[in-house]
């Protein structure tokens, strides 16, 4: 079955978002994906070339958003189906990075945080699943989190409120669309190398590692194929700890 597909915060090579993508579309999905490279460029590791991350998938089509505009989630999955047709799934996998401890933590960054993370990923389901059609085949909505209801985040405040939102949401949006054969799901792949860890970090957290090493991006894009397959149409509501043992 070939599915159509929007995937959210495809803007690295290095990312989830970049390994869920190529997967689902070696799969023959229809996979239309979206960035923001403003953002990658204002972190320590950089924006990636577009050109390039677009190239390895085939040139799908794709959109630059700012998910911090409150009508940008409507008009994504507008973009989207205009240009692979009904979606039946959707993955939330983009996210606003930000540090700061409570100490330094702002009303803004806090907004802006919420904004994108946690704000967008309920519009973009909404969005979604007003533009569902049953014909087209059972959908499926994959959200991403990063272990916030597992344990704290220190440095992370805004961060881990706004991810930290998105996982506590996914029961009460899976139980508002189930009736209509959409699941809800969210991911909490654990550590995963992508390129953004310090050596620092990376280091302080190799005994915490029972596999020796970090995720990758490519066995979180694994479960969120499982997910979005035909295997998984009993699971519903549930955060997913991929965490490979993550011991904290």
């Amino acid at each position: 079955m070939t599915r159509n597909v929007l995937v959210t915060g495809v803007s690295r090579r290095a990312g989830i978002g970049f390994a869920v993508a190529r997967r689902l579309l070696a799969r023959g999905d229809r996979v239309a994906v979206s960035s923001w490279a403003p953002h990658d460029g204002e972190q320590p590791w950089g924006a990636d070339d577009p050109t390039a991350v677009l190239a390895e998938l085939g040139d799908p089509p794709s959109f630059e958003v700012d998910l911090a505009d409150p009508e940008a989630p409507a008009e994504l999955v507008a973009l989207a189906r205009d240009a692979i047709g009904p979606l039946i799934t959707l993955v939330v996998n983009h996210a606003r990075s930000s540090s700061g401890r409570l100490a330094e933590v702002t009303a803004a960054e806090l907004d802006l945080s919420f904004a994108v993370n946690a704000r967008a990923a309920v519009l973009l389901t909404q969005a979604f699943a007003a533009q569902y059609e049953p014909a087209a085949g059972p959908g499926s909505v994959v959200l991403l989190t990063s272990g916030q209801h597992r344990g704290p985040m220190p440095g992370e405040v805004a961060y881990a409120l706004s991810k930290g939102a998105v996982q506590q949401i996914t029961a009460t949006l899976a139980d508002e669309l189930i009736g209509r054969d959409i699941t809800v799901n969210c991911l909490n792949p654990g550590p995963t190398d992508t390129g953004w860890a310090t050596p620092d970090l990376a280091a302080a957290l190799a005994g915490a590692l029972p596999r020796g090493r970090w995720g990758t991006p490519d066995e979180a894009a694994a479960v969120v194929a499982w997910l979005t397959g035909p295997d998984a149409r009993s699971v519903t509501g549930q955060t997913i700890d991929a965490e490979g043992g993550f011991r904290r």
